[in-house]
């Protein structure tokens, strides 16, 4: 049987056991960083977070981060208590505290505090905002290209929980992912509401046919930084790209498939429902936008 692989792996690293974390201004040690089990966060999933990667002593595209950080704060009516320059600095503080330079992640989450009382209402929550940062060294590690399964789990409306919000409730997208595995994949293949082809529980997706990229519409996947940014390398390189519905038909016969993230950048697909993909193996495309990604990644972090 094939090896288990997600779009996450990372090779293992023992520097991670004795990890700084940042909570509501103090760097903890990672025993000691810890949150109340009133907390609206732990308790509803109220609150949002940030994904951002390290290289070469540099938070690629930091800013487009702080954009959809900030933004995703005021949809839900967050006050964070700080300023951007002021999240860039309590990220700068952590990642001295671990010494970390290159090839690290972070997880910045913030939720409306904690509760004086265990109900819904965000009024209960007096005490906050909690604001956390969690950083790994991580290098990602990939030893196949991934397979996904569709799944009835969709990506849903904006009125009822609009997906390019990083919530911190992910319950819809975990279902996904269990369901995959279930049927034996490592990820899930949502579609939206409409029945076109989407993004995965936890990345965006593209197809690639007779060399031209697509990929969804953009009206119910995640509001991906790192899916622009291949959407952008394809315009700048004369790459066909094309934002579009399209079908789990015209998906089974593309040539290749990858996934884009902050973690993995461009991870190929290598079977979708039991169809091999192409080759199945990393295709010629996906291995230029791959190199391009690379090249931006070093202009950026120089």
């Amino acid at each position: 049987m094939n090896q288990k692989v997600t779009t996450h792996q990372a090779e293992e690293d023992a520097r991670n056991a004795d990890l700084k974390i940042y909570v509501n201004g103090r760097i903890l040690p990672k025993a000691e960083a810890v949150v109340s089990v009133y907390d609206s966060g732990f308790m509803l999933g109220d609150g949002v977070w940030e994904g951002l990667r390290l290289y070469n002593g540099t938070w690629a595209f930091a800013a487009e981060h702080m954009d959809r950080l900030f933004q995703a704060l005021k949809a839900i009516d967050l006050d964070i208590g700080m300023d951007r320059a002021e999240v860039m600095a309590a990220l700068a503080e952590t990642q001295a505290a671990n010494a970390m330079t290159t090839d690290a992640h972070a997880r910045l989450m913030v939720t409306r505090g904690v509760k004086t009382r265990p109900f819904q209402h965000p009024s209960l929550s007096r005490s906050g905002p909690t604001v956390v940062i969690i950083m790994e060294h991580s290098k990602p590690l990939l030893p196949r290209p991934v397979r996904l399964a569709t799944v009835p789990h969709l990506r849903g409306l904006p009125m009822t929980q609009d997906p390019k919000l990083n919530s911190h409730s992910k319950l819809n997208c975990i279902l996904a992912c269990i369901a995959a595995e279930k049927a034996g994949a490592d990820e899930a293949l949502m579609l939206d509401v409409h029945g076109f082809v989407n993004t995965t529980n936890a990345c965006n997706f593209f197809i690639v046919r007779k060399g031209a990229v697509w990929t969804s519409t953009g009206d119910y996947c995640m509001n991906g930084i790192t899916r622009q940014k291949v959407l952008d390398l394809c315009r700048a390189n004369d790459i066909p790209v094309f934002e579009k519905n399209f079908s789990l038909v015209e998906t089974y016969d593309a040539d290749e498939a990858f996934l884009t993230g902050t973690f993995g950048a461009q991870t190929p697909v290598g079977e979708i429902d039991g169809r091999v993909i192409g080759s199945g193996a990393l295709g010629p495309v996906t291995e230029l936008i791959r190199s391009l990604y690379r090249d931006l990644i070093a202009r950026e972090c120089a």
